[in-house]
């Protein structure tokens, strides 16, 4: 059977709230809109409640709450009636730390490391005197005895239920709890005590280890038979980097499914290449984000609007001040906090290598200085994670290693750099030890780089919101129309069935939220002014900000969501501040600090002053209207396979989740009958389905034999015209930086030389083009444009 690859996909939110019968229900209108495949996320039993399904407890079962294997049968019966096939979301890496729902956790911690479901769970049973740390307790256990009540073979604490080793039940309770194959803590005692891997720092999540053939098997098992039976089509990987070895993980993937289309959701770094060993069709689009925002975004108005942020909020440089010196100091704080259990967990097996190593260049390694150098290193890597297939030297490099060695006074100490830095690259110590070392640091090094990159640095350092972005690069937001062109060329040579997205579940800003803040770039000067005027009036208020970065942060996420809504925008913003962890964080809450940030929203944002604000939104509208109709198109006919998130067809404002998580709604029917839309959602929609039509229609025109061919236009107003061809057959053309370009004095005599031909516009009927256009005649009254050939007859320009 030959794989199929979609020609657009639509990414659902399973929940309780909405099953599988809801998104039957919406199969009708999302055919009519021009998706070839529902894009659903994680429909394996997941812990009872959740509201995103990454949480899995039985991968052996299709989620009850959604419906079950039967719903999800009728769905796939239903899109197929309509001509729609199903994408999965998948979670190989981890699974819920929920023993009374996860049988094979529970027997595990029933039996010890002597059950058969053992080898499932990245335990280190060497530590914590071979049982399993579970910090679930909400104080030290001395505190807590009255709640734990014995009943019968289980031990209950509050929700939680834990299975009693046989023959402990009848223990007296001190002696119970050390009988165990597990050891129950203060929820604090995570951060250094814990002895399983985690998804990044969640500890309610468990690594699981799919490296093991009979694990894969065994947890894999109804996905394959799925896809096997035809029920869905293609897989979306979450969060490949946790995996010991993506590489072998993905072969061995690629084979059970017979190559069907899969995307992992790979994070890159600017530069990064996708590895080419790893048998998917590319990624699920993030790289694809940065570059459509980028280019959207005014390179000297970012830098103008850097210097206005400097100047407000004042910040220290590696506090918020410069990119890099605020990732840098973020990520040595990860690794002193939230992953010093895992930096523990490195150093003694780094430790243990070297003491019995018959090598003796290992031999006479300090923990401390193995732990140092351990450190220096990770907090130095600029990608997610080294890998077996790629060239891991220029990944962890000499530079890096330099750098490393000054954190030691005495250099013969310092050798511990290059020790650990052969160790990671394979080139000291052989066998399957050393292996299992290099895979502990890759894992280790992405989930230091996705906390302190996207969970830390994105929130301390804040000159341009919509450039902190998953897969973005604040440090640099804005991209060049030759490098947008030269990215997707790439793309479309190697990767031409990748994933391509502008909002995802997990984005922080949904792409009209980044849009519309975007726009400051080109009025960095009004922003400051605007910034001064409600800063004054909110102070006459007497209500001031805890500090000018959160004011600063408070202030743009208003502009990008339009007329404050004070529930959402209060998330949002007390997740910017937890998340910074500058004068609050989740694990050590300051009760006064929130309720300041809170006063200052009710009497800032959210009062008089934020009526300014949305005044000032309001006058920013046309060029809002043109990043957002601009990115759609281009996501849509750029090489790739586009995502959209749903109820991103029409204009979407959503801030970080949960509240872009929220259930999907959709209306009866068709796309045709879609009513009530403002006048931009109506816009966003006739283009996005004009779009999806036609990509389904002519698939060849964008398909992994297709062409990408940028047209440059000419004029004076030729850079703010970003324009391509698909296959000779396609044209795209936006506006990029339209506020500049009226003050500039708009297109005046610049034109759009189009490849040979007579093209008619699929969103204005009954306009043709022909030869060398007139820009301004182009769009007419729209800033994006998108023509279909439709003839061979040579009209000269004119």
């Amino acid at each position: 059977m030959t794989p199929v690859v979609p020609t657009a996909t639509y990414r659902l939110q399973l929940q309780p709230d909405f099953p599988f019968a809801a998104a039957a229900q919406a199969v009708p209108y999302l055919a009519g809109l021009g998706v070839s495949h529902l894009h659903l996320s994680p429909v394996l039993e997941a812990v009872p409640g959740s509201g995103h399904g990454y949480d899995v407890v039985d991968p052996a079962r299709v989620r009850e709450e959604l419906g079950g294997e039967a719903g999800l049968r009728a769905l796939s019966r239903t899109a197929r009636e309509h001509g729609l096939g199903l994408v999965l979301d998948i979670v190989p890496n981890h699974m819920a730390m929920s023993p009374r729902h996860n049988h094979p956790l529970w027997e595990v911690l029933r039996e010890g490391p002597d059950s058969p479901y053992a080898r499932w769970f990245d335990i280190d049973w060497a530590a914590q005197g071979g049982r399993v740390l579970l910090p679930v307790l909400g104080a030290p256990v001395g505190a807590v005895t009255g709640d734990l009540v014995v009943d019968g073979d289980v031990l209950r604490y509050h929700d939680h239920a834990f299975p009693l080793r046989a023959g402990t039940a009848e223990l007296p309770l001190p002696e119970l709890l050390d009988a165990q194959w597990y050891r129950l803590a203060w929820w604090r005692l995570a951060r250094t005590e814990l002895n399983y891997r985690r998804f990044f720092s969640i500890s309610e999540l468990i690594g699981v280890r799919v490296e093991d053939p009979e694990v894969f098997d065994a947890t894999h098992g109804k996905i394959l038979q799925l896809l096997d039976e035809g029920v869905v089509d293609g897989l979306r990987i979450d969060h490949p980097d946790g995996l010991a070895d993506p590489d072998a993980y993905l072969r061995r993937l690629h084979e059970a499914t017979g190559g069907r289309w899969t995307v992992v959701e790979k994070i890159l770094a600017d530069g990064e290449p996708l590895p080419a060993a790893w048998p998917v069709a590319g990624t699920t689009g993030y790289d694809a984000l940065r570059h459509i925002d980028g280019v959207l975004t005014d390179p000297a108005g970012a830098g103008e609007l850097l210097g206005q942020y400097r100047r407000f909020a004042a910040p220290q440089a590696d506090r918020g001040g410069v990119w890099e010196a605020t990732v840098r100091r973020a990520a040595y704080k990860v690794v002193h906090h939230e992953l010093a259990a895992e930096t523990d967990r490195l150093t003694r097996e780094a430790d243990r290598l070297c003491r019995t190593s018959a090598d003796p260049v290992l031999r006479d390694r300090a923990p401390w200085a193995l732990r140092t150098a351990l450190r220096e290193l990770l907090v130095r890597l600029e990608v997610y994670r080294p890998y077996t297939s790629g060239d891991a030297a220029s990944v962890l490099t000499e530079e890096a290693a330099q750098e490393a060695k000054q954190a030691f006074k005495i250099p013969e100490e310092a050798q511990a750099v290059d020790l650990v830095r052969d160790l990671v690259l394979g080139r000291v110590g052989e066998g399957p030890e050393f292996a299992a070392f290099r895979a502990r640091f890759a894992q280790l090094s992405s989930a230091l780089r996705a906390k302190s990159v996207e969970d830390t640095a994105f929130y301390r350092y804040v000159p341009l919101l919509s450039a902190t972005e998953v897969g973005g690069e604040p440090g640099f937001p804005a991209v060049s129309p030759e490098d947008f062109h030269a990215y997707c060329a790439r793309v479309q040579r190697d990767w031409p069935a990748t994933g391509t997205a502008l909002s995802t579940h997990d984005t922080k800003r949904s792409a009209d939220v980044r849009a519309a803040i975007s726009v400051l770039t080109q009025a960095p000067a009004r922003w400051a002014d605007l910034l001064a005027e409600v800063t004054g009036r909110t102070a006459a208020e007497g209500v001031a900000a805890p500090d000018p970065q959160v004011a600063w942060a408070a202030w743009q996420t208003a502009v990008g969501l339009g007329p404050a809504d004070g529930e959402r925008l209060r998330g949002a913003l007390l997740k910017h501040i937890r998340e910074a962890g500058l004068g609050t964080a989740w694990t050590e809450q300051d009760p006064a600090y929130e309720e300041a940030v809170a006063d200052f929203l009710k009497a800032g944002p959210c009062g008089a002053p934020g009526q300014r604000v949305a005044e000032f939104r309001r006058s920013l509208e046309p060029y809002v209207r043109a990043n957002v109709l601009g990115a759609a198109l281009v996501h849509l006919t750029m090489p790739g396979v586009p995502d959209l998130y749903q109820g991103t067809e029409a204009e979407y404002l959503a801030l970080v989740d949960p509240d872009n998580r929220r259930p999907a709604h959709f209306p009866p029917g068709d796309s045709e009958g879609v009513g009530g839309l403002s006048a931009l959602s109506a816009e966003k929609a006739a283009l996005t389905e004009a779009a999806l039509r036609l990509r389904r229609r002519r698939p060849a025109v964008f398909g992994e034999s297709a062409a990408y061919e940028p047209l440059p236009a000419r004029g004076p107003g030729a850079a703010h015209c970003l324009a391509f061809a698909r296959s000779s057959e396609v044209v795209t053309a936006v506006t990029r930086l339209s506020l500049r370009l009226e003050e500039e004095g708009g297109w005046r005599d610049t034109e759009l030389p189009l490849p040979a031909g007579r093209w008619t516009d699929l969103l204005a009927p009954g306009k043709e083009f022909t030869g060398h256009a007139r820009v301004e005649a182009l769009f007419g009254r729209s800033p994006v444009v998108l023509l279909e050939r439709v003839g061979d007859d040579p009209v000269p320009a004119g």
